[in-house]
């Protein structure tokens, strides 16, 4: 009895005393750190979290702080023209500088990071216990005993070395972290400074959204979405899925950072990607016209894109299944290869089975009315099932293979760029005319009869009547659009090179 209250007098008391330790350097369970930069989140030049940060970007300096679990992809990361130091003690970044050799040979040895308070007391409440145990099993057993103590060692580091010493490209560090875990683009706190890093070179396009401009960032061209203040929730929107799910595809548009900078004492909003010089389908689709090979291959792109956003992925990178809302040829980009990449995810809608939630968002912005399907228009769409919305996608991707096949050359003739249901409603329709045009009339663009003179076009003719029936049900899903049209590819491989054989 005297040995179990000697022990437990020890487990207290060393609990006591790590409650001293934390009452004198927590107030709220959060340190307060040193904040200094031109964002507009610090308090009296301070700020409240689990981690104290310092970051040098080619010569521009931020301090603050941000939380614990965000600490692996924020932290564990530098290159020689990025430097970043996280600690976790109270004012710990306020005196913080980068190395000297930054603009050098990477540092070859890390700066030390502080061990957490927390961690050295549990070590420490470990060891008590241990040879409390240890002495108990003595007292009782009057025999020496072997008592063996685990080592414990704190790992952190805040260096990442650059390979062979060269300078980073934006392709490089880019393929490097859209890997590493949490998303499709760069840490947070490289992309807190973009906006200083990039250079605006000309303005490539113009929406109710904003603005797009081609910048140079690290000597490569990237495309800078500058949203207006009224669309803000869209940037939030995109920011949000893209620094969160595992995004990456060819058929997505590749996202780079996320940043808002001040300008002319207005706060702009940026969403920085990769950048691709033919534009959007609309506009390529404007001035060039295609053969059938091309249009299916397009066409199968666009497709493949959206079933990786269609699809929910469990695994230890998981992704949520993802409705696009806003699909049109605007909204898709051409790359130099012929294929294309779906953009703009502003009023996405995230499902996830396996956790059992629906993320709507909270956009007040509603999708295209020229694109939208009947039950969207009726408003008959089932806004808690997350099949209804992928339906809608359906719909749109219809009428975005309509736009691409009126561009493809058969017998010699090819159709003008025409936007859908062009002889049926103005160029600005009102929610009400669209309504009445596909779900009142029911009525459907119309086919040109070239396309049924070719395998491709004709298939691809089949498959757009069927994402254009007015039961969302009875539509296409996106996976068997692509194995339909995958299968046609194949077939049209496998066409041509009989044909060279035979000649």
């Amino acid at each position: 009895m005297g040995s179990s209250a000697l022990l437990t007098a020890v487990v207290v008391g060393a609990f006591l005393w790590i409650a001293a330790i934390h009452a004198g350097t927590e107030d709220d369970g959060r340190l307060l750190c040193t904040c200094e930069n031109e964002k507009g989140t610090c308090i009296n030049a301070t700020c409240r979290g689990d981690i104290c940060f310092y970051t040098w970007v080619q010569g521009y300096e931020e301090k603050g702080c941000f939380s614990a679990d965000s600490y692996r992809e924020q932290c564990l990361t530098s290159f020689k023209r990025f430097f970043v130091h996280c600690c976790r003690e109270n004012y710990c970044n306020a005196l913080t500088t980068p190395p000297p050799n930054i603009n050098g040979e990477p540092t070859t040895t890390p700066p030390e990071f502080p061990r957490p308070t927390l961690w050295i007391s549990l070590v420490l409440l470990l060891s008590i216990v241990t040879a409390s145990v240890c002495g108990l099993v003595l007292f009782l057993r009057f025999q020496r005993a072997p008592c063996k103590r685990r080592n414990v060692e704190d790992h952190d580091s805040t260096k990442l070395k650059v390979t062979n010493g060269d300078d980073p490209s934006y392709g490089g560090i880019f393929d490097e972290f859209c890997t590493s875990g949490s998303g499709t683009g760069l840490p947070y706190l490289v992309q807190r400074t973009m906006a200083r890093q990039i250079s605006l070179v000309e303005c490539v396009g113009k929406g109710r959204y904003g603005e797009v401009w081609r910048g140079t960032w690290m000597g490569e061209s990237v495309a800078v979405k500058i949203f207006s203040s009224r669309d803000e929730q869209s940037w939030f929107r995109e920011t949000e899925i893209y620094n969160t799910v595992q995004l990456r595809h060819d058929n997505i548009l590749g996202f780079i950072a996320s940043d808002m900078t001040s300008k002319n004492s207005s706060t702009q909003l940026w969403l920085v990607t990769h950048f691709h010089e033919l534009g959007s389908l609309y506009d390529f689709l404007q001035y060039s016209s295609l053969e059938p090979e091309s249009c299916l291959r397009m066409c199968l792109s666009v497709v493949c894109g959206l079933v990786h956003l269609h699809t929910e992925i469990v695994s230890s990178q998981e992704k949520p299944a993802i409705a696009h809302r806003d699909l049109k040829s605007r909204n898709i980009l051409v790359k130099r290869n012929g294929q294309c990449c779906i953009a703009d995810l502003g009023l996405a809608v995230i499902h996830s089975q396996s956790h059992d939630y629906l993320d709507v968002g909270n956009n007040p912005r509603v999708g295209t009315k020229r694109y939208m399907a009947p039950e969207v228009l009726d408003e008959t769409i089932c806004m808690d099932v997350f099949e209804s919305y992928k339906q809608t996608d359906i719909w749109a991707l219809g009428l975005v293979f309509w736009e691409i096949t009126r561009r493809t050359i058969v017998n010699g003739i090819v159709e003008e760029y025409r936007p859908p249901f062009f002889d049926l409603v103005p160029s600005d329709p009102s929610f009400e005319e669209m309504k009445k045009v596909v779900c009142v009339d029911q009525q459907r663009p119309s086919l040109h009869n070239r396309l049924h003179s070719h395998p491709i076009l004709s298939a691809t003719a089949r498959i757009m009547k069927e994402c254009w029936y007015q039961k969302p049900q009875a539509r296409l899903t996106a996976l068997r659009v692509r194995k339909t049209l995958s299968k046609l590819d194949h077939d049209s491989d496998f066409s041509i090179e009989k044909l060279k054989q035979d000649v």
